[in-house]
């Protein structure tokens, strides 16, 4: 019976431990980080997997801990919500002193191990906590502009493994970062939009209007054109060594088409089914996308 109890109580702690640090959502951005990273690189063989791996399980704790401080501050609001009220805090399974905890540990371990690949990659990630905490999550209940804000640190991790790789903030971190930029807002005023009567129980401002209408699609709309032509700035030659072939653009560009294709969809019928599908699209999109940008450097 005890061995039992103690099985269930460690699934427990390792099922809050992942809502906590928002598992899904953290692996999706580490992957934002490895596809930098492999960008960085000259060739395969100058591959090193330490770093790799320190940069994995940095960032992981990165994300981790934006999310846990994130949970913490918004612990009553997310009681309000469907979507979050059964998370470990505000469900009562967590203390708000057990998840700072959780949050300062994973803060520290994150910078330390960011810090011994080089410190300009620390920097950017320490940066991106306080963006995410102490800037973007007081404005979701102030402003729209909130999601602007929040652009910044949620661009971070794919210009953060070219860092990690080269030591270096450049041109071609700085294109890797404005492409994932553009690509926050489609993603997350999707969000906002299948949402909407959710974010609305807690006071949340997360569309460009304020409302679930045409102008708020056409914002998104905008910006996913914006992130088409940023997504094609490696083929002009100007993104020093991020570059990438014709062939690839035209790849690259179908693909945008793709993802714009559903955000005029959702334009004609602004549905939350709609909405709920150019998110789900977004996702795929930026992952195919870094996978092609990776496959192009490596192949040609």
């Amino acid at each position: 019976m005890n061995a039992t109890q103690s099985t269930f109580s460690l699934k427990s702690v390792y099922v809050d431990f992942r809502e906590i640090t928002k598992a899904r959502l953290a692996v999706s951005v580490v992957f934002s980080s490895i596809a930098g990273f492999m960008l960085g690189i000259y060739d395969f063989h100058s591959l090193d997997w330490m770093v790799l791996l320190k940069l994995a399980i940095g960032g992981y704790c990165m994300v981790g801990a934006s999310n846990a401080f994130n949970q913490v501050i918004e612990k009553d609001l997310d009681a309000l919500m469907d979507r979050t009220k059964n998370r470990p805090v505000p469900a009562g399974r967590m203390s708000k002193n057990a998840a700072l905890v959780v949050a300062s540990f994973l803060t520290i371990l994150g910078i330390v191990l960011l810090y011994t690949i080089n410190p300009k990659t620390a920097m950017f990630g320490a940066i991106s906590i306080f963006l995410y905490t102490s800037v973007y999550t007081p404005l979701k209940t102030i402003t729209s502009l909130s999601v602007f804000v929040g652009a910044f640190p949620g661009a971070i991790p794919f210009m953060l493994g070219w860092v990690a790789a080269t030591g270096e903030f450049g041109i071609e971190a700085g294109t890797l970062f404005l492409i994932q930029f553009f690509w926050q807002f489609p993603h997350f005023w999707a969000i906002g939009w299948f949402l909407y009567e959710d974010y609305e129980k807690a006071g949340f401002f997360m569309l460009p209007t304020g409302k679930k209408d045409k102008g708020t699609v056409l914002q998104i709309i905008l910006y996913t054109v914006w992130l088409i032509l940023a997504s094609l700035l490696p083929v002009l030659g100007f993104t020093g060594r991020f570059y990438i072939t014709p062939v690839t653009a035209v790849v690259v560009f179908l693909l945008g088409l793709w993802m714009l294709f559903y955000a005029v969809r959702l334009y004609k019928v602004r549905t939350a089914k709609a909405a709920r599908t150019l998110m789900l699209v977004s996702v795929l999109y930026i992952t195919l996308l870094q996978l092609v940008y990776i496959l192009d450097k490596f192949l040609r």
